[in-house]
C-alpha cells in the first residue's frame, strides 16, 4: 500500500550535497487545504512560485531492459543522485537567490540539485514533493526497451489505465499535489518568493494545479533537467 507523505524538515545544506549530516532545524506541520476562492484574498502583494526540475541523474539511460529490469532500474534511480560536474543554469541560480522559502523533494537527486544552487541556505525537505511512481506493465520478456521509452509506457499505464502495483495511484498523487500546491501558495500569498526543487512529472501536475488556483506561467524552460517554470498570480 502507498504510504502517506511525511512532515517537512528545515535543513541547512552542507558544502557537499551528498553529505548526510544535515542539521535538523524545525518540523513544520502541513497546512490544511483551502478552497481556491479563499486563497490570496488577504494579501495584496504576492510572491512568485518557481518549480525546478532536478539536475541530470548519474544513472545511465543507455541500456535496454525488459519490464522486470526496468522496475529494478527505477528503484535504483529513485535512490541515486545527480551526475557530477554539472553547472546549474543562471535562471535557477537567480530563482534561488530571490527565494524567501525553498522546498525540496526528499529524493537524493533533488537534494543534491538544491544544494548546488542555494549556497548553503536553509531548505525544507518533504516527501510530499517526490515523483509519482512509475511501475511498468508486465510485458513479455523478449520486449527490451530503453528507460525513456519504458517511462512513457509506465506513465501512460499509470495515468490512463490505473496500473499502480500497490503504489500511489493517480488519484492519490493528485490529492497530494493539491495539498502541495496550496502549501506553496500559502507562502506566496504572504508576499514570499517560493522555489520548489522537485521532479519532471510532479512539476507538470503542480503546474496544472497552480493554473487552476489562479496562477499564470510567465516563464517556462520546458521539461529538461534543471528546467524552471515561474508562476505569478493573474
Amino acid at each position: 500500500m502507498f504510504a502517506p507523505w511525511g512532515r517537512g524538515r528545515t535543513i541547512v545544506t552542507s558544502a557537499d550535497p551528498r553529505d548526510s549530516s544535515l542539521a535538523l532545524r524545525a518540523s513544520p506541520a502541513v497546512p490544511p487545504a483551502e478552497s481556491p476562492a479563499s486563497i490570496g484574498t488577504t494579501c495584496a502583494a504576492t510572491g512568485m512560485i518557481v518549480l525546478a526540475r532536478h539536475g541530470e541523474p548519474a544513472l545511465s539511460r543507455k541500456i535496454s531492459l525488459d519490464s522486470a529490469g526496468y522496475r529494478r532500474w527505477w528503484d535504483v534511480y529513485e535512490e541515486g543522485g545527480i551526475l557530477e560536474g554539472q553547472t546549474p543554469p543562471e535562471d535557477l541560480l537567480e530563482a534561488a537567490r530571490r527565494a524567501d522559502v525553498i522546498f525540496v523533494s526528499t529524493r537524493r537527486r533533488a537534494r543534491e540539485t538544491a544544494a548546488a544552487v542555494v549556497a548553503g541556505r536553509p531548505v525544507i525537505e518533504d516527501s510530499m514533493f517526490i515523483e509519482a511512481p512509475l511501475p511498468p506493465p508486465a510485458l513479455p520478456g523478449f520486449i527490451k526497451l530503453g528507460p525513456k521509452i519504458w517511462g512513457v509506457i509506465s506513465r501512460t499505464a499509470w495515468w490512463f489505465f490505473g496500473h499502480h502495483e500497490g503504489k500511489e495511484t493517480r488519484q492519490q498523487a493528485q490529492a497530494r499535489v493539491r495539498v502541495a500546491a496550496r502549501r506553496l501558495v500559502e507562502h506566496a500569498d504572504r508576499g514570499e518568493n517560493v522555489l520548489l526543487v522537485a521532479h519532471g512529472f510532479f512539476n507538470q501536475m503542480m503546474a496544472l494545479e497552480l493554473r487552476g488556483l489562479g496562477w499564470r506561467c510567465v516563464a517556462n524552460n520546458g521539461f529538461k533537467y534543471w528546467a524552471t517554470k515561474r508562476f505569478e498570480r493573474r
